[in-house]
């Protein structure tokens, strides 16, 4: 519905890639965007990981491809709460770059992005209309009204956001520690640091309070810190299913981080 497949030259390192992206990427406004975004994390190689339908709200629902998610649907109910969704990878080390396209514009108590552990909240019901990504320690949210949140605490961080295909782009620096967003291909400015100190594998985030609001995952990438650490992503990447890894002649250590990678 939403993607097609187009051939992308990064860097000498990684000539050709295969990217999955949002066709409103190629729109000349956007492309512009791209070629910024290429250049900014020129080291990076794409990632690939969806919407996890088995770590969600009941009142959030996946596209076929879980590139894209849709709250609060029902015709018959309105909004009963706050609805939530994780990405499928989790995150321990390295940096990892993404990006959220608001295909309608924000409205309502609160639609955020953001990261959180596996314990951070993904639903509540009753009425409960809330900032959820930052409501407790588990999670790390921007909302699109401009404020930060975590640990049920904000702060002003920069001016909200009401445009439909406004794209949030979330840069996770687990050497570093830090959390930052982007608007549009601006950088707004670190949000959070000290996330090296979290001892939990961290997740992509989304949620919502707005019925009918639509957001659509794009670019997707990651930088490895070591040799190493590239070598186990490509190896990961190659394989059909992790259960083949042993398989591979390598050493026990080195099976036993590819078959952790895999299910990160």
């Amino acid at each position: 519905m939403f993607f097609f497949y187009r051939d992308v030259q990064l860097s000498e390192q990684h000539p050709y890639v295969k990217l999955t992206v949002p066709s409103s990427f190629f729109a000349k406004a956007d492309f512009k965007r791209l070629k910024q975004m290429l250049g900014s994390f020129r080291d990076h190689t794409w990632d690939r990981w969806e919407w996890d339908p088995d770590s969600k709200s009941p009142d959030a629902h996946l596209s076929l491809s879980r590139q894209a998610v849709y709250f609060h649907v029902s015709p018959l109910l309105d909004s009963q709460g706050t609805a939530g969704v994780r990405g499928s990878k989790g995150f321990t080390h390295g940096e990892h770059y993404w990006e959220i396209e608001f295909l309608e514009p924000p409205y309502g108590s609160s639609v955020m992005v953001g990261v959180g552990t596996q314990n951070a909240l993904l639903h509540t019901g009753d009425q409960r209309f809330i900032n959820l990504i930052g409501i407790d320690s588990e999670s790390w949210g921007l909302s699109y009204k401009g404020f930060i949140w975590h640990n049920g605490k904000s702060l002003k961080y920069s001016e909200p956001f009401y445009e439909r295909n406004t794209v949030i782009g979330v840069l996770l620096d687990l050497n570093a520690g830090t959390l930052t967003f982007f608007r549009n291909g601006v950088n707004l400015g670190v949000a959070f640091s000290g996330l090296e100190q979290v001892s939990k594998a961290l997740f992509p985030l989304v949620s919502s309070t707005a019925p009918e609001t639509e957001l659509q995952l794009g670019l997707r990438s990651q930088r490895m810190s070591s040799l190493q650490e590239q070598c186990i992503h490509i190896i990961t990447q190659s394989l059909s299913h992790c259960r083949h890894a042993h398989k591979l002649p390598l050493p026990t250590p080195l099976l036993c981080q590819i078959h952790t990678h895999a299910h990160l």
